[in-house]
């Protein structure tokens, strides 16, 4: 997978379509993202470069029980990519990138 800014707002947007707010601030993460359960937030530390910020947002996508019903169908590919190629729970051919 490339890392562009356009992958980045994919995966962004199925995190916000299921309900999350994505923000990026200064802080000192163990991960490089904090989730706030009660707010439904995501912060990512901002001083993360692009390949760090869609890996840290890849691997927190299946720790936010998304229900990939709710989701429009290009958010919904995005998803079972992630979920297959980092994963191995979705049954999908389809790529994103």
């Amino acid at each position: 997978m490339k890392y562009t800014q356009s992958i980045l707002n994919k995966v962004e947007k199925v995190i916000e379509e299921v309900g999350y707010l994505v923000r990026y601030e200064r802080g000192t993460f163990q991960s490089g993202y904090c989730i706030l359960e009660q707010k439904r937030v995501v912060v990512l530390n901002k001083f993360l470069p692009l390949e760090g910020r869609i890996n840290a947002l890849i691997d927190l996508i299946p720790q936010l029980k998304i229900d990939a019903d709710v989701l429009t169908p290009e958010s919904k590919k995005v998803f079972e990519d992630v979920m297959e190629k980092y994963h191995g729970t979705a049954n999908t051919d389809e790529s994103y990138s």
